[in-house]
């Protein structure tokens, strides 16, 4: 019997490139193991991830951006943050130029984490518990006042009907 090269395979093998390389988009879905249209989602919803678009919309990515992009990644699916949570954290941080904004510069060090989400369930729900009780008190207040000013129009209606 015959056994197959592992060497051998179906697929073309890619030669490998250079870090500072420009990626496409189905490069970065293969690396990442992301589906090409979670990363299209992605560039919708975190204004930070900005690939090249060339004729036809191909997609480029910078090394960089395939650096927040694995960052999302990981926080969305391992860390367990939710969109709004990762579009706050990267919000809160101050904007990393990119190669083609700034002069040559060595290469910058890793970020810091970002804190870890809440892992005490009781403190996160008393939280949210309290959020949704202000935000209740915020609408009764607004509905009060609309209510008032409803009476103050029908007043002034009726005042002018009378006159």
């Amino acid at each position: 019997m015959i056994e197959a090269d592992p060497q051998d395979s179906s697929q073309p093998r890619r030669p490998a490139k250079s870090e500072a390389a420009f990626r496409t988009i189905s490069e970065v879905s293969e690396d990442l193991e992301i589906p090409q249209h979670v990363l299209r989602f992605w560039e919708s919803k975190f204004p930070q991830i900005k690939p090249l678009k060339r004729g036809g919309g191909r997609r480029y990515y910078r090394p960089e951006d395939v650096q927040l992009l694995r960052r999302i990644r990981d926080l969305l699916y391992k860390d367990g943050y939710t969109i709004r949570g990762v579009q706050k954290l990267l919000k809160d941080q101050p904007k990393v130029p990119s190669a083609a904004d700034a002069e040559p510069s060595p290469p910058p060090s890793p970020a810091p984490s970002p804190p870890p989400p809440p892992t005490d369930l009781l403190d996160f729900a008393q939280e949210a518990a309290q959020a949704e009780d202000d935000g209740q008190h915020h609408l009764d207040r607004m509905l009060e006042e609309l209510m008032a000013l409803r009476d103050l129009l029908r007043k002034a209606r009726k005042t002018a009907a009378d006159d």
